[in-house]
């Protein structure tokens, strides 16, 4: 057990010095400091306001995760208020299943507000994927 555990280790080890990652820097702060420092930083975040202050212009860029796709986010917030407050979901909910039980009456009301539901829940659609900055029709 030993053994597999050091071997571990040494995996471990290599594989970080591979990344290419410089060990972190620790720094320990009143709470006083990180008053200020949180005041200070503005909607920077802290490690990006520290490097700045420290490096001034030559701080280096941090690369950028792209963990969040959304390139508007209010347009989302738009959308997403649509579409609470609106009743599509429970509408097509119970259109669905009026078809499947065939109750469901075939009239000109009934058509025009299907192709209504379908024109909103398309305009959603395309404005939930300008928000996530795709292009509708395109490749997701």
């Amino acid at each position: 057990m030993t053994h597999s555990r050091h071997e571990f280790n040494n995996i471990a080890k290599s594989e970080a010095k591979r990344a290419g990652y410089p060990p972190p820097f620790s720094l320990r702060l009143t709470y006083e400091e990180r008053a200020r420092l949180d005041a200070e930083r503005g909607s920077k975040t802290l490690a990006t306001y520290i490097r700045e202050r420290l490096f001034g212009a030559d701080a280096a860029p941090r690369k950028r995760r792209g963990n969040s796709p959304v390139q508007d986010k209010e347009a989302l917030g738009r959308m997403a208020g649509a579409l609470g407050q609106s009743r599509l979901s429970q509408n097509m909910n119970q259109l669905a299943k009026a078809v499947n039980t065939g109750s469901l009456p075939v009239t000109p009301e009934t058509e025009a507000e299907i192709k209504e539901a379908c024109r909103e829940i398309s305009e959603m659609r395309a404005e939930l994927l300008a928000a996530l900055g795709k292009v509708p029709g395109s490749e997701p």
